[in-house]
Protein backbone atom coordinates (compact mmCIF):
# COMPACT_ATOMS: atom_id res chain seq x y z
CA UNK A 1 0.00 0.00 0.00
CA UNK A 2 1.39 3.41 -0.55
CA UNK A 3 1.49 6.31 2.05
CA UNK A 4 -1.12 9.26 1.26
CA UNK A 5 -0.70 12.30 2.09
CA UNK A 6 -2.86 12.21 5.14
CA UNK A 7 -0.45 9.59 6.39
CA UNK A 8 2.68 11.32 5.99
CA UNK A 9 0.24 14.02 8.11
CA UNK A 10 -0.48 11.77 10.97
CA UNK A 11 3.21 10.57 10.41
CA UNK A 12 4.94 13.98 11.10
CA UNK A 13 2.69 13.77 14.76
CA UNK A 14 3.80 11.25 15.93
CA UNK A 15 7.77 12.42 15.82
CA UNK A 16 9.32 13.09 19.47
CA UNK A 17 8.48 16.73 20.79
CA UNK A 18 5.10 16.88 18.33
CA UNK A 19 2.56 15.26 21.01
CA UNK A 20 5.01 13.39 23.29
CA UNK A 21 8.48 14.02 24.30
CA UNK A 22 9.50 10.43 22.96
CA UNK A 23 6.94 10.24 19.58
CA UNK A 24 4.91 7.18 19.31
CA UNK A 25 7.75 5.63 16.71
CA UNK A 26 10.73 4.42 18.58
CA UNK A 27 13.64 4.15 15.71
CA UNK A 28 10.97 2.51 12.91
CA UNK A 29 11.91 4.33 10.09
CA UNK A 30 9.53 2.54 7.32
CA UNK A 31 6.34 4.78 6.41
CA UNK A 32 3.00 4.46 8.78
CA UNK A 33 1.04 2.38 6.06
CA UNK A 34 4.17 -0.07 6.47
CA UNK A 35 3.57 -0.10 10.01
CA UNK A 36 0.27 -0.56 9.97
CA UNK A 37 0.30 -3.34 7.09
CA UNK A 38 2.72 -5.33 9.47
CA UNK A 39 0.98 -5.14 12.41
CA UNK A 40 -2.19 -5.73 10.57
CA UNK A 41 -1.02 -9.54 9.62
CA UNK A 42 0.53 -10.22 12.85
CA UNK A 43 -2.93 -9.75 14.12
CA UNK A 44 -4.73 -11.44 11.35
CA UNK A 45 -2.35 -14.69 12.05
CA UNK A 46 -2.97 -14.76 15.21
CA UNK A 47 -6.66 -15.38 14.54
CA UNK A 48 -7.80 -11.66 16.38
CA UNK A 49 -8.82 -8.57 15.52
CA UNK A 50 -7.81 -5.74 16.92
CA UNK A 51 -11.19 -4.44 18.24
CA UNK A 52 -11.45 -7.84 19.69
CA UNK A 53 -7.62 -6.75 21.22
CA UNK A 54 -8.56 -3.35 22.02
CA UNK A 55 -12.41 -5.14 24.14
CA UNK A 56 -9.97 -6.96 26.25
CA UNK A 57 -7.55 -4.46 27.10
CA UNK A 58 -10.86 -2.30 28.63
CA UNK A 59 -11.91 -5.23 30.13
CA UNK A 60 -9.00 -5.04 31.63
CA UNK A 61 -8.82 -1.42 32.22
CA UNK A 62 -12.41 -1.44 34.03
CA UNK A 63 -11.43 -4.63 36.40
CA UNK A 64 -8.10 -2.41 37.63
CA UNK A 65 -10.20 0.84 38.13
CA UNK A 66 -11.60 -0.86 41.73
CA UNK A 67 -8.24 -1.20 42.78
CA UNK A 68 -7.70 2.76 43.50
CA UNK A 69 -4.10 2.77 41.93
CA UNK A 70 -3.38 -0.54 43.46
CA UNK A 71 -2.95 -3.83 42.41
CA UNK A 72 -6.28 -5.69 42.71
CA UNK A 73 -6.57 -9.76 41.73
CA UNK A 74 -8.66 -11.01 38.55
CA UNK A 75 -9.75 -14.25 38.11
CA UNK A 76 -8.36 -16.55 37.64
CA UNK A 77 -4.74 -15.61 37.21
CA UNK A 78 -4.29 -11.76 37.02
CA UNK A 79 -3.28 -9.07 38.98
CA UNK A 80 -4.04 -5.62 37.92
CA UNK A 81 -3.08 -2.03 38.53
CA UNK A 82 -4.58 1.22 36.88
CA UNK A 83 -2.26 4.32 37.64
CA UNK A 84 -3.92 7.76 37.27
CA UNK A 85 -1.91 10.30 35.97
CA UNK A 86 -3.34 14.27 35.71
CA UNK A 87 -3.70 15.44 31.79
CA UNK A 88 -5.10 13.93 28.68
CA UNK A 89 -3.44 13.74 25.29
CA UNK A 90 -4.82 13.64 21.62
CA UNK A 91 -4.73 10.89 19.07
CA UNK A 92 -1.81 11.36 16.88
CA UNK A 93 -4.66 10.61 13.96
CA UNK A 94 -6.50 13.38 14.81
CA UNK A 95 -10.41 13.46 15.42
CA UNK A 96 -12.77 14.89 18.62
CA UNK A 97 -11.50 14.06 22.00
CA UNK A 98 -8.78 13.73 24.44
CA UNK A 99 -7.65 10.50 26.06
CA UNK A 100 -6.74 10.47 30.13
CA UNK A 101 -3.41 9.60 30.82
CA UNK A 102 -3.80 6.01 32.90
CA UNK A 103 -0.89 3.68 32.82
CA UNK A 104 -2.77 -0.07 32.84
CA UNK A 105 -0.55 -2.91 34.19
CA UNK A 106 -1.36 -6.20 33.64
CA UNK A 107 0.55 -9.09 35.27
CA UNK A 108 -0.54 -12.94 34.21
CA UNK A 109 0.83 -14.86 37.34
CA UNK A 110 0.44 -18.52 34.99
CA UNK A 111 2.75 -16.54 32.77
CA UNK A 112 4.97 -14.52 34.98
CA UNK A 113 4.42 -11.81 32.37
CA UNK A 114 3.21 -8.34 32.48
CA UNK A 115 2.63 -5.78 30.41
CA UNK A 116 1.10 -1.42 30.88
CA UNK A 117 -0.49 0.03 28.20
CA UNK A 118 -2.82 3.63 28.02
CA UNK A 119 -6.11 4.55 26.98
CA UNK A 120 -4.68 6.40 24.08
CA UNK A 121 -3.38 2.46 23.17
CA UNK A 122 -6.88 1.07 23.67
CA UNK A 123 -7.66 3.97 21.23
CA UNK A 124 -5.35 3.43 18.70
CA UNK A 125 -5.38 -0.04 18.76
CA UNK A 126 -8.75 -0.12 18.35
CA UNK A 127 -9.72 2.07 15.61
CA UNK A 128 -6.25 1.98 13.95
CA UNK A 129 -4.85 -0.71 14.39
CA UNK A 130 -1.57 1.06 15.81
CA UNK A 131 0.73 -0.37 18.33
CA UNK A 132 3.70 1.87 17.89
CA UNK A 133 6.77 2.19 15.93
CA UNK A 134 9.31 -0.67 16.96
CA UNK A 135 11.68 0.73 19.16
CA UNK A 136 9.65 2.35 21.22
CA UNK A 137 9.50 2.98 24.76
CA UNK A 138 5.63 1.80 24.80
CA UNK A 139 5.22 -0.28 21.49
CA UNK A 140 2.96 -3.09 22.31
CA UNK A 141 3.63 -6.15 20.38
CA UNK A 142 0.29 -7.93 19.56
CA UNK A 143 1.45 -11.22 19.98
CA UNK A 144 2.38 -10.31 23.39
CA UNK A 145 -0.94 -8.42 23.93
CA UNK A 146 -2.68 -12.02 23.06
CA UNK A 147 -0.58 -14.20 25.19
CA UNK A 148 -0.03 -11.85 28.38
CA UNK A 149 -3.63 -10.87 28.18
CA UNK A 150 -5.14 -14.73 27.40
CA UNK A 151 -7.01 -13.73 24.16
CA UNK A 152 -7.36 -16.53 21.62
CA UNK A 153 -9.42 -16.04 18.97
CA UNK A 154 -12.81 -15.36 20.08
CA UNK A 155 -16.40 -15.02 18.67
CA UNK A 156 -17.50 -11.67 18.07
CA UNK A 157 -20.00 -11.92 20.85
CA UNK A 158 -17.92 -12.39 23.48
CA UNK A 159 -19.31 -10.22 26.14
CA UNK A 160 -16.80 -7.51 27.71
CA UNK A 161 -17.91 -8.59 31.66
CA UNK A 162 -17.13 -11.73 31.42
CA UNK A 163 -13.34 -13.28 31.98
CA UNK A 164 -11.39 -15.87 29.57
CA UNK A 165 -10.74 -18.74 31.88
Amino acid sequence: MKQTPQMQKIQEAMKPGVITLDGFLGTDERNLVDILTEDDAQVKRLGLTHQQIAKRMVWFREQGRKGLDEFISVEPCFQVRVMSVRGKLPSPFGGPGLYQKRNITVRNLELDREITFTDLHIHMVRDHGFYEGKGSQFRLEPKDLAEILDIGPLPEEFPENVPRS
